[in-house]
């Protein structure tokens, strides 16, 4: 089985990550550590700060792979980062499919603006964010906005983060 969490930032993907380590002791891969990795070894000329978008076109492929050989090899594995698009399902048979369930966090405006300090708060729960400047209510917004109308858009699975942050882990039907 592979979960794929996905999402707009400060989502808590890592953290949903981090509990279903905990709770199932399936391992996980932070994309965004396979970013930097390849970004500090100069595998690619692409940034931290590079356009989601180009970001997307060139990790997706390599996590695509690494998705099709855990289930191959009938491993549990959890991804999750923001460089999953919302047409993943396209990327494979239904060989592979059936082993995949994926999961896009997303806050409601009403949730963001009565917590917006609480997201800052906790955005470093499991990491640490080296610069978090950028991170705004407006860019929060904005990202949440534009998640939750992909994810409708293409008819994909979301969790909406609403009154208070509870995801509770036994009503995603992981197993």
């Amino acid at each position: 089985m592979v979960i794929l969490i996905t999402g707009a930032s400060h989502t808590g993907k890592t953290a949903l990550a981090q509990k279903l380590l905990e709770k199932y002791k399936y391992p996980y891969l932070s994309i965004d550590h396979l970013k930097m990795g390849l970004i500090r070894s100069g595998q690619t000329t692409l940034t931290a700060m590079s356009d989601d978008r180009k970001l997307t076109e060139y990790l997706w492929p390599i996590v695509r792979e690494i998705i099709k050989t855990a289930i191959e090899n009938k491993q549990n594995l959890i991804i999750e980062g923001c460089y999953i698009p919302f047409n993943w399902s396209n990327s494979f048979d239904k060989k592979y499919i059936d082993d995949i369930k994926y999961y896009c966090l997303v806050m409601t405006e009403k949730y963001i603006k009565a917590h917006f300090s609480d997201i800052k708060k906790y955005a470093n729960v499991v990491e640490n964010r080296i610069d978090d400047k950028w991170c705004t209510l407006e860019s929060v917004l904005d990202d949440n906005t534009q998640t939750l109308e992909d994810a409708k858009k293409y008819k994909v699975n979301y969790v909406l983060i609403d009154d208070k942050y509870e995801i509770e882990i036994e009503k995603l039907k992981l197993i």
